[in-house]
């Protein structure tokens, strides 16, 4: 054997174990990063923002409205224990109200009693406590796992009946006026409008607007941010939706690179506040929800309490 054989062995052994040593750190990596993706859902974040409503009654100015979304009961390794520490967590906060923007269930199949019944277990104490509770359906709810697909109206409706018993106002494309201790019949009130379901082609923001007297101050919820786009000019000052988990896994300091922005068609994938979304004097919040769609993982998209203090503009 030559010497310049050898010498090729030679290197080659080394440049085999650096590749050796790379892919082992490679799969070390990608090990901590999945560990991580399954404890990060177990963690709490809570967003506290201004929510400005023109003409808001002086008793509103501060009050607090908690907005939560994105159960997936029924998601394999669902996330129901964090679902119960929020609801805690907003017992104990007691705002003037908390919306839950939809997708109570995931894919629940031909009986969703099952389902159902766990949802009914973790949202009973929000009411039952005494703070008034809201809530809209999502694509889920209605079993439509794709945009195109056929909404389950049965599934949607033994749902919608089950929360409403719970002492949860389900609202689709209604309004209906707050109530609150500190405001007196001589004020206008606070209407809250709750829109229907987007891919169950349900989201009918006109009908919801025609209850809310011309003016009036009020705060929208939707499950679908593309429900937002259809409310004319200065009817939606704040707006609050579900739907995305904010991308459910995305890359650090980048909220717009997400696994699910190259996986799902919707065009609004990110969280918080939605710049140049929706018509002129609307504004649109995202909240990340609390459950998973497709994978149980969340990384770097903490599941999401929304805290909005009210504020006269």
């Amino acid at each position: 054997m030559t010497s310049k054989v050898v010498i090729f062995l030679l290197n080659l052994g080394k440049a085999m174990k650096k590749i050796k040593c790379f892919l082992l750190g490679l799969l070390g990596s990608i090990g901590a990063i999945l560990i991580y993706g399954l404890i990060e859902p177990y963690s709490i974040d809570i967003e506290s923002e201004i929510a400005v409503i023109p003409g808001l009654p002086a008793a509103w100015e501060g009050q607090q409205i908690a907005a939560i979304a994105d159960w997936q009961v029924g998601m394999w390794l669902g996330n129901t224990s964090t679902i119960r520490r929020i609801v805690d967590l907003l017992i104990q906060k007691r705002p003037a109200a908390v919306l839950i923007v939809g997708d109570f269930i995931y894919n629940a199949g031909d009986d969703p009693s099952e389902e159902i019944n766990t949802v009914i277990e973790l949202v009973r104490p929000l009411p039952a406590s005494g703070i008034p509770t809201y809530a809209v359906l999502g694509n889920h709810d209605y079993g439509m796992k794709e945009k195109n697909g056929n909404p389950d109206e049965i599934q949607a409706a033994k749902l919608a009946d089950s929360l409403e018993a719970a002492g949860v106002q389900v609202l689709e494309n209604e309004a209906v006026a707050l109530a609150f201790s500190g405001t007196t019949n001589q004020q206008m009130p606070l209407y809250l409008a709750g829109i229907g379901s987007h891919w169950a082609n349900n989201d009918k923001p006109a009908a919801a607007l025609a209850q809310i007297p011309d003016k009036a101050p009020r705060f929208v919820m939707m499950h679908n941010p593309e429900s937002f786009t259809a409310f004319p000019a200065n009817t939606a000052p704040v707006a609050v939706a579900g739907h995305t988990h904010g991308g459910q896994i995305r890359l650090p300091f980048t909220p717009e690179w997400s696994w699910l922005t190259f996986v799902k068609e919707d065009r609004v994938h990110v969280d918080g506040w939605i710049d140049d979304w929706g018509s002129s004097g609307n504004r649109l919040y995202v909240n990340r929800g609390i459950g998973f769609s497709i994978v149980p993982l969340r990384i770097n998209c903490p599941p999401e309490v929304t805290l909005f203090t009210l504020q006269r503009a």
